[in-house]
């Protein structure tokens, strides 16, 4: 059946073929919840919430851009509504650096060690980190979506960059006294 077709008959409430699409989907889905959650649990949260507004909301797709895309968009804007319903965004002022780089081996720090610790940051410096550097929005988009200023952005993406700088140092360090032992 065609990408076209599948859509009509979500469109249409007919749960075959939204099962069809929550297969084919998901778990790229579930990839992009982790980035936004605390845990393992509260991604599988947004996961259903964002399969739950892309099938109220199927019709609006207009098949310009990839439907893949549509959905990725949604099930982030469900993850942050829910943080800004929760008001856990807060406004920093201060001025930080944000020429700070984070040069990782991968042979010392592995994906599912990065994906840990940058679930384990505050959700405001979360949410900046994931929107800028892995999902492409610039700090206005970001300050838009967010309900926060541009700078303070700019300042939490810079706090977010410190903390995984500092944990990943801490790491190797650890490593390498292992190592020496």
């Amino acid at each position: 059946m065609s990408l076209k077709k599948l859509i009509e008959k979500c469109a249409k409430n007919d749960r075959k073929a939204q099962a069809e699409v929550y297969q084919i989907y998901s778990g790229k889905l579930f990839a992009i919840c982790l980035k936004y959650s605390r845990n393992k649990a509260e991604a599988q949260d947004n996961l259903q919430d964002g399969f739950i507004t892309i099938f109220n909301k199927i019709q609006s797709f207009n098949h310009k851009g990839s439907f893949e895309g549509w959905m990725k968009r949604v099930v982030i804007n469900t993850a942050l509504h829910k943080y800004r319903r929760k008001s856990l965004l807060s406004i920093v002022t201060e001025e930080i650096p944000e020429d700070i780089v984070i040069e990782v081996d991968e042979e010392l720090v592995s994906m599912d060690y990065l994906l840990e610790i940058i679930q384990q940051l505050p959700d405001r410096y979360r949410l900046v980190f994931n929107m800028y550097i892995l999902d492409g929005y610039s700090h206005k988009e970001i300050a838009e979506e967010l309900n926060i200023t541009e700078s303070t952005s700019k300042s939490n993406l810079c706090r977010a960059r410190m903390i995984l700088k500092e944990q990943i140092e801490e790491n190797f360090q650890k490593k390498s006294k292992k190592q020496r032992s």
